[in-house]
């Protein structure tokens, strides 16, 4: 018999998909999501929720503060599915609310939560409030799911914590299903190339939101005379936010109009479309808790330019991968950069074989990790 697992979580996001679906196949899991979509993203969830192969539901009553949510329902949630374990998110009051059930025993399964901080967030956490959270729930969960050995590393070391109470799992997506529509992503590809006449070039390509914690305007700023002295260099930076306007002045600024491309936000195969027709993939994050637009990156064959800053970062092991920098340092910046735009390719032929993957699979790690709670 399966355990039944129950998770709470703010929303459901494409990086997400892979990670419920292998836990659909250790545990009989149903996901409860406390919002229709991610904040600030408008992601096809119609589409995303048709590639779930795990049972999920919705609670969207309840009272809001800012971004921060307590949703009516969990209780009767938790006695409709009677789950023996259940997960929530970050130090959050759907985290603090389970706390309260086991403490007067209205319920009385093992609980833990998801944490998606970063190393570099775990020694700088960026509020008191959160600080206080983080010490006073840690004492009452069973069990932590965080991103990557660091992190582990950090509990056991700082909180006490025990190896088998903490469950490594990073927000790593299936490299078979992002390229199994190989044609059509290469047609795609193609059709970008032609478009924006990228061939012969080298690509740098940037995916996500347009917000100050991206690093955008510092980065830009910082490699744009690199960018003005080599014209077959092509930044594109794919997604948007509110940050596009202070882009686009930085690019008249500097008359970058032929070496920088703003095409829009995409998602699905034609964001893959843009994996595969890049040669290296840059992310300069100033905070990033982890950054699975790396991962994504390294599954399409790219070389990741990594902020230090980002979780992600971590999964640069070799200069076969790419290089980390630290983007608040604009000597190391450029410095780097040189280094990563001397071993990446221009933009030549399309297709799949071009591009092989440059991360390994990692299924038998994640099943690893999650039989620490299912065997308990």
């Amino acid at each position: 018999m399966k355990k039944r697992l129950l998770i709470f979580n703010s929303a459901l996001a494409p990086y997400l998909i892979d990670q419920y679906n292998n836990l659909n196949q250790l545990f009989e899991l149903e996901v409860v999501f406390l919002f229709t979509n991610v904040i600030n993203q408008s992601f096809d969830q119609q589409k995303l929720l048709s590639l779930l192969e795990c049972k999920y539901s919705f609670l969207l009553k309840g009272i809001s503060y800012k971004e921060r949510v307590f949703r009516f329902g969990i209780l009767k949630t938790i006695w409709r599915f009677k789950p023996n374990i259940i997960i929530s998110y970050e130090y959050s009051f759907t985290t603090q609310y389970l706390i309260l059930l086991k403490q007067i025993r209205l319920i009385h399964q093992k609980i833990g939560s998801s944490i998606d901080d970063s190393i570099e967030i775990c020694n700088h956490v960026q509020s008191k409030v959160r600080f206080f959270a983080r010490l006073i729930s840690i004492k009452h969960l069973d069990y932590l799911i965080v991103l990557s050995k660091e992190v582990s590393q950090f509990y056991q070391d700082n909180f006490k914590l025990r190896l088998n109470q903490i469950v490594i799992s990073p927000i790593l997506q299936n490299p078979d299903r992002l390229r199994n529509n190989g044609d059509e992503i290469v047609k795609i590809a193609n059709i970008y190339v032609q478009k924006y006449q990228l061939k012969g070039k080298k690509v740098i390509l940037f995916v996500g939101r347009m917000v100050p914690v991206k690093g955008l305007n510092r980065f830009l700023k910082n490699i744009a005379q690199i960018l003005i002295k080599n014209k077959d260099i092509i930044f594109v930076l794919v997604g948007n936010g509110e940050e596009q306007n202070s882009i686009e002045v930085i690019i008249n600024e500097n008359q970058l109009f032929d070496n920088v491309i703003l095409p829009g936000r995409y998602e699905g195969v034609a964001l893959y479309g843009w994996y595969l027709c890049a040669s290296g993939f840059v992310l300069p994050s100033t905070y990033e808790p982890f950054g699975a637009v790396v991962n994504e990156a390294l599954i399409f064959g790219n070389k990741v330019f990594c902020s230090k800053y980002a979780g992600a970062s971590y999964l640069i092991q070799s200069d076969n991968c790419g290089i980390v920098f630290d983007p608040l340092n604009e000597n190391d910046t450029i410095d780097k950069l040189y280094i990563f735009l001397n071993s990446i390719d221009v933009v030549d032929e399309i297709n799949m074989m071009n591009k092989p993957l440059l991360i390994l699979n990692t299924q038998k790690d994640f099943i690893a990790e999650w039989k620490k709670i299912n065997k308990d």
